[in-house]
Formats: structure tokens, sequence, C-alpha cells
């Protein structure tokens, strides 16, 4: 008796963007984590203890924590546990998560990108694609 298995290849594509968030509080004291308004989740389709990564664009640093909630419209993003040691109070951040596709499944697949007010936790814009950064770089579809 033999055992077939097909291995299916997939690829790991951006699913969730917060775009220059502001980290409001870091608390050392706490199991770890990254707290983020109820709100601001929903809005970027990221669920509560979803692996996601934050890169710090005031400090460089680069790491990888689970979203929690916080306090919906209070405009929250704390930094708790080791995380607290990545980034500080008004630090700019990208909170990014991200999902495993088929590679048949890419094209139709559209991320939630959610910008905010210039040095706010209010959202500006919520959109699927990545029109500025295309044009920059000269990307042609």
């Amino acid at each position: 008796m033999f055992l077939y298995v097909k291995i299916v290849m997939q690829i790991e594509i951006l699913k969730s963007k917060l775009h220059r968030a502001t980290v409001t509080d870091v608390h050392l004291d706490y199991e770890g984590s990254c707290a983020i308004d109820q709100s601001l989740l929903k809005s970027a389709n990221i669920y509560e203890y979803e692996q996601i990564h934050i890169y710090n664009l005031s400090n460089g640093e680069r790491f990888t924590t689970y979203a929690i909630k916080a306090e919906k419209n209070s405009g929250i993003i704390s930094l708790n546990g080791a995380a607290a040691f990545k980034g500080k109070v008004n630090d700019k951040i990208i909170i990014c998560s991200y999902i495993y596709l088929h590679k048949n499944e890419i094209s139709a697949h559209k991320p939630s990108l959610v910008y905010f007010k210039e040095n706010s936790n209010i959202i500006e814009n919520i959109k699927n694609n990545i029109e500025e950064q295309k044009k920059i770089f000269s990307v042609k579809e």
C-alpha cells in the first residue's frame, strides 16, 4: 500500500497593515503582546491573538508578537512585556499580519491597509492596494 501526498506550495502574502501608527503606551510589567484599539483591529482585519510583525520607524527595530484588544475607539497601541523594550511612546510603527495563499489565490487577494492622520491613531484612509509605492517605483501591472 502506498500513501500519496500532494504537496501544495503556499506563499506568505501581506494580509493587514496599520501604517505609521503611533505608540501610545509601553508596559514592561505585562505578560507580552501589543494591545491595539478594537476598532483599529477590525478595520485592519486583524484578530485577537493573531501573530503580528511590528516595524518601528523611529528606531529600526523589527519584532514579532501577537495582538490583543484594547478599549474600542481609544486609539491605544501599547507595546507590552518584552515588546516594551522595542519602542517608546510616540514612536511611529507599522503593524502587519500575513496569510499563506496558494499561488492561484494571490491575484484575487486584497490586503487591508489602514493609514492614519499625521501624528495620531485616527484613521485617514483604508485601502486594499499600494498605489503610491507602485508609482514611486514605476511598477506597471
